[in-house]
């Protein structure tokens, strides 16, 4: 089993906190400092802690804000349809890239430092699957949040709980994005650093170029996939059928 990475730890201290009533719902957080000094640890790996408490509903992270306690009861809401990863990440690269060529011009500071923390933890060679995609999740939302179109961030917010929540989709980026972090995280300076200089196009040109390469690479593993598996059947045939030849 591998090694319990310290973040986890920490998350679990701050979610037991939460369960005891010392932070509670709709309460704000203790700064990235403090509760650095609070559980002797670094600021780092605090914020890889509240990352990961984000992605399973019991923190909210707000820009500029800080980081709130939720009510854990999220927002009934109609199931999605059922998609393949190909046609959500064709929608995604839709709505995405105009996004990010909306946020261009409305990209403030202290989003463009969040989102350099969240391409620091994206490229670290210690940081796990669940920290990683957490990463990537508000990367994304923050570009979404960036644009000040509601209907563009309700669209990509519906288009991310389809990506963490259909076992199939999510099977199929896993065994995509855990390969490529390295060009994963190129891919999303390039979309930094557009929406640094300010410039839409390039922007918008970034941000589809990761999910065309995205869609590549999994058409590769799909068609790896398939392979493998006519190679098993051909091979169980094989042996099937020999195996009849040689009765007498």
């Amino acid at each position: 089993m591998a090694e319990r990475r310290l973040f986890q730890e920490v998350a679990e201290r701050i979610a037991a906190m939460i369960a005891g009533g010392t932070y509670p719902p709709g309460s704000r957080l203790p700064g990235e400092r403090e509760l650095a000094e609070q559980l002797g640890v670094s600021r780092v790996t605090i914020r890889e802690a509240e990352i990961a408490l984000q992605a399973q509903g019991l923190l909210a992270i707000k820009t500029g804000s800080g980081v709130y306690v939720t009510d854990g009861k999220p927002a009934p809401t109609d199931a999605p349809p059922q998609v393949s990863a190909f046609e959500l990440t064709e929608a995604r690269s839709l709505f995405e890239s105009e996004a990010a060529a909306l946020a261009a011009s409305t990209v403030t500071r202290e989003m463009l430092a969040r989102l350099d923390e969240l391409l620091e933890i994206m490229g670290r060679d210690d940081s796990d699957d669940a920290a990683s995609t957490a990463a990537d999740q508000e990367f994304h939302l923050l570009i979404a949040s960036a644009s000040g179109n509601q209907a563009v961030i309700h669209v990509i917010k519906q288009l991310w709980r389809m990506r963490t929540e259909m076992p199939e989709v999510r099977t199929t980026y896993a065994s995509v994005c855990q390969h490529d972090g390295r060009t994963r995280q190129r891919e999303h300076a390039a979309i930094v650093d557009a929406l640094r200089a300010g410039d839409s196009g390039a922007a918008r040109i970034a941000m589809r170029q990761h999910f065309n390469r995205l869609l590549e690479a999994m058409l590769d593993a799909t068609e790896e996939r398939e392979i493998s598996e006519l190679r098993r059947k051909s091979a169980e045939s094989r042996e099937r059928f020999l195996m009849t030849a040689r009765l007498r």
